[in-house]
């Protein structure tokens, strides 16, 4: 008797620094490969003429070592992030790569295209990692180098979600500040990772002044633009390294849990994006809201940019 070959569903994602794919099944990840660009040292991001040529020579590498998993599956859709977020107005070239790789293997394969965006994407994973995917109204906020935003989430079609903007900062992403102060300490970019590995060695963490949040009539907003400033001139004035990384972290921190606490948002709560990677920031944050049964943090591998998330939602779509 012939054995079933099993199912699955292969996502791609191509963000500003990370390309990635993966395959999922039912009940789990098969396989998730992923390639982060490097970024020259004291530089601060690059150009999306660089990322796009980048992940036009790093997708095939992917594929490839993806071969032998796909062989053994049958892939039923492909799904991919076709731009940043659900907004008619929402473009970043380097998304159009993972497109056109995507619409060539579902063309090849004879399987559907299915389109959704990146935020939708980490919000899918996350949901994924914390084994609540049949939420259908929750909150979220998403905290990258692309995105600072407080969201209240409704499930909408096959795949993706309604996403209104509650709270966001006004100017500097969170991962923004991150890789500028980072960079300024002579951490590589992305400096995420890094500025968590040298704010372990803080003995006396500086105090930033936490920025003020006010209401604009639609959303509540901040501002790290003043934060970024302080730290630039107390990093003048001789601070060390690692007291300054630990400033910043708890920064974010407070920062965020205040955003959190004017905006009043409908419980749960799901943490995602590369900032909430942080270790700091994960066990501080639950602890000054005092809510840590209704907050939920995605895995730090799945909380950066990854295909996880889209795979996710391209296999709901399927079995809707």
């Amino acid at each position: 008797m012939t054995r079933p070959i099993p199912e699955c569903v292969m996502g791609f994602d191509t963000s500003a620094y990370t390309a990635s794919v993966a395959l999922v099944s039912r009940n789990e990840v098969i396989c998730e490969k992923r390639h982060v660009i490097p970024v020259p040292a004291s530089r601060r991001g690059l150009r999306p003429s660089d990322a796009v040529f980048a992940h036009v020579q790093n997708l095939p590498e992917l594929i490839e070592e993806m071969a032998l998993s796909m062989a053994q599956y049958q892939i039923k859709g492909i799904c991919v992030s076709a731009k940043p977020r659900p907004d008619p107005h929402s473009y970043l070239p380097p998304f159009s790569v993972g497109v056109g790789f995507a619409r060539s293997l579902a063309s090849a394969y004879h399987v559907p295209l299915m389109r959704s965006t990146h935020q939708e994407g980490h919000i899918q994973a996350a949901l994924w990692s914390i084994r609540h995917e049949e939420w259908e109204q929750f909150s979220a906020l998403h905290i990258s180098g692309g995105t600072t935003e407080l969201l209240q989430v409704r499930r909408s079609g096959a795949t993706g979600f309604d996403l209104k903007p509650m709270a966001a900062t006004d100017d500097l992403y969170a991962g923004q500040l991150v890789d500028r102060i980072g960079v300024l300490l002579g951490l590589p970019f992305p400096s995420g990772p890094y500025l968590q590995d040298l704010a372990r060695y803080s003995t006396n963490p500086v105090v930033l002044t936490i920025p003020r949040v006010w209401y604009d009539g639609s959303q509540w907003r901040t501002s790290f633009s003043g934060p970024e400033s302080q730290a630039r001139r107390l990093w003048a004035q001789g601070v060390e390294r690692a007291d300054l990384a630990r400033g910043l972290e708890l920064l974010l921190v407070h920062t965020m849990a205040r955003l959190v606490e004017k905006t009043n948002p409908k419980w749960p709560l799901v943490v995602v994006g590369g900032v909430a990677a942080n270790q700091t920031f994960r066990s501080q944050f639950s602890l000054i809201l005092q809510k840590s049964q209704d907050i939920y943090f995605a895995s730090p591998e799945l909380s950066r940019d990854n295909a996880v998330g889209i795979a996710r939602l391209g296999y709901s779509a399927l079995m809707a």
